[in-house]
């Protein structure tokens, strides 16, 4: 049976923005709660006599003694202990006390939560988790909060409260907690029953508890937080007000464009609203039903939606560079941001492989992107695809961006080409990324070689030049830090059987009709042997080519033969 003698009291701790807090503090009143008003002693006496003035028509209104407070200090839980007094002491019908900020919005009627409160008297609402037990909280220290000594401001004099954590780590210092004392940490928005909160601050022990508290750091998130844990019948280990924060710990604030989530939350409290949100401060709390509604609050899927905002800005989008986060070397959120393929080789080996590839593959398929000359964007127009240039100079001058670019801006898999030829500044960044599919012919950047009417000093220059970029390049694909899906085949063994070859490198491509169909036309191979033969008796040893199979006894494609 629900019981409905439920009077729920108030205290709204304010320190700027008062003309909200008067706000707030009127919805309160106007449910039938009692409040108690705690302004920070720093708040000017002209603000505090508009808040006072303002709400002069409130009978249910107490003003308690201020204290100037100071974020992590003990002089939060003084304030909230002064005004929780005179709160009880002004209206001793009260039987539940919430604790709030004057920037805490009421998001349902006030009767609905007394009405929820209703269904378990006894029952106090208070996030209490063991500090030795569990590390949760965000941007701070867990059990040292009380087994060191923090005399000092952490905002104000950082510096000092830094040295003086780590002077008394190395010294050994382990302060004493008092007797029977179990440390609990928590929200510091709370929902306590008059009888606990009573108990707290009647406790024959209170002034050896606020004297170690006075001494630990952020004591609002652990005095009330464990001293419910001594007086308690039962605890519900949770806020009642929604309140999320960053990895640094901050508030985050609402606006106007949460007002569907925080309704769809079904919570009762909600923190921290921005003072210009007119919607929000408007549309909340609803309007009161017939009969109350105790419903509890459902607040698991805004949650997850912050929670997922938080990783998005700690992590970002894969292969995308956000102004939240610094850019970091190999601490990014996925190299690119979708898969691509890299054939080095076989444009050598068969000279329309591109064009022949583009028909094949449901994918957009370029040609050198690295290339000396240009960038050879699909079609080769002067701008490709996000209108980025063409220009080798543009592109040189970020070649991570460029390539992370375009494989972001495209819907597509990318493919494109590769050679020793080509700028090698993303070797790594390409082998150290998930996402690539490499697949390498060693030393195919020969054969182009056979055609060309240089002097063999000239061919023979050429090729040392490139030999030595391949090694290198081999040498990263090689590594233990390799992520990339490589597959590197040396050129005779490629020459041998072509057509499996290609089948294996296509075979995890988005292949248009599910078949590689007819082999590409293959480059005139007549003379490899002999450039070969005199680059071996010129003293350069051609290290790349392979020599398994005698390169004469290649037999190559029928369709080769006949072309």
């Amino acid at each position: 049976m629900m019981r409905r003698d439920v009077r729920l009291g108030v205290i709204l701790l304010c320190h700027d923005r008062l003309d909200v807090a008067a706000r707030m503090a009127r919805i309160w009143v106007e449910g039938g709660a009692r409040v108690a008003i705690h302004v920070d002693a720093k708040t000017s006496a002209r603000a505090v006599a508009r808040l006072q003035a303002d709400l002069a028509d409130l009978p249910g209104v107490v003003h308690s003694r201020r204290h100037p407070c100071d974020w992590g200090r003990f002089s939060l839980v003084r304030a909230t202990q002064d005004a929780a007094r005179l709160l009880l002491d002004s209206h001793p019908d009260v039987t539940h006390v919430y604790l709030a900020s004057g920037s805490c919005l009421p998001l349902r009627p006030v009767r609905d939560l007394a009405a929820y409160l209703a269904q378990d008297p006894a029952c106090d609402h208070i996030e209490s988790v063991s500090a030795l037990d569990v590390g949760w909280t965000v941007g701070g220290l867990n059990e040292e909060r009380f087994t060191l000594f923090y005399p000092v401001d952490w905002r104000k004099r950082r510096w000092l409260f830094d040295r003086l954590v780590d002077w008394q780590r190395r010294l050994g210092i382990r302060r004493r907690l008092p007797r029977g004392l179990t440390p609990h940490l928590g929200s510091q928005w709370w929902c306590l029953t008059a009888a606990t909160l009573r108990a707290i601050l009647d406790d024959p022990r209170r002034a050896e508890f606020d004297r170690f508290f006075r001494l630990s750091w952020i004591p609002d998130e652990s005095y009330f937080q464990t001293l419910a844990r001594r007086h308690a019948i039962r605890i519900e280990s949770h806020s009642l007000t929604l309140a999320k924060f960053d990895h640094d710990g901050r508030p985050y604030l609402l606006y106007d464009d949460h007002a569907l989530m925080l309704e769809e939350s079904r919570c009762f409290v909600a923190r921290k609203v921005w003072p210009r949100a007119a919607h929000l401060l408007a549309h909340f709390p609803r309007p009161a039903g017939a009969v109350p509604d105790p419903a509890p609050p459902q607040p698991q899927r805004i949650e997850r939606l912050i929670n997922r905002t938080v990783r998005r800005r700690l992590l970002g989008r894969p292969g995308l560079y956000m102004q939240s986060r610094f850019p970091r070397k190999d601490a990014e959120n996925g190299k690119t941001s979708a898969a691509y393929a890299v054939f080095q080789g076989f444009s050598d080996i068969f000279p329309d492989f591109e064009g022949w590839l583009a028909e094949r593959l449901d994918a957009d398929v370029h040609g050198h992107l690295l290339g000396p000359e240009t960038v050879e964007f699909a079609g080769r127009p002067a701008i490709g695809p996000g209108a980025i240039s063409s220009s080798t100079l543009i592109r040189d001058r970020d070649p991570h961006g460029f390539l992370t670019a375009l494989i972001r801006i495209t819907a597509r898999m990318q493919v494109f080409q590769f050679s020793p030829r080509d700028n090698q500044a993303l070797n790594w960044f390409m082998a150290t990324d998930p996402n690539a599919h490499i697949h390498v012919v060693t030393g195919a950047w020969m054969l182009p070689l056979l055609e060309s009417d240089m002097p063999f000093d000239d061919i023979r220059r050429i090729t040392a030049h490139l030999q030595r970029a391949e090694i290198a390049q081999l040498d990263v694909l090689n590594s233990v830090w390799v992520k990339a899906r490589v597959h590197v085949h040396e050129l005779t063994d490629f020459l041998a059987r072509p057509q499996e070859m290609l089948v294996q490198s296509l075979q995890h491509l988005p292949l248009r009709g599910g078949a590689m169909g007819d082999m590409p036309r293959m480059r005139d191979l007549h003379g490899l042997a002999e450039l070969l033969r005199r680059l071996r008796n010129s003293g350069l040893r051609p290290r790349l080519s392979g020599d398994a199979i005698p390169l004469p006894e290649i037999s190559l494609p029928e369709r080769t033969a006949a072309e």
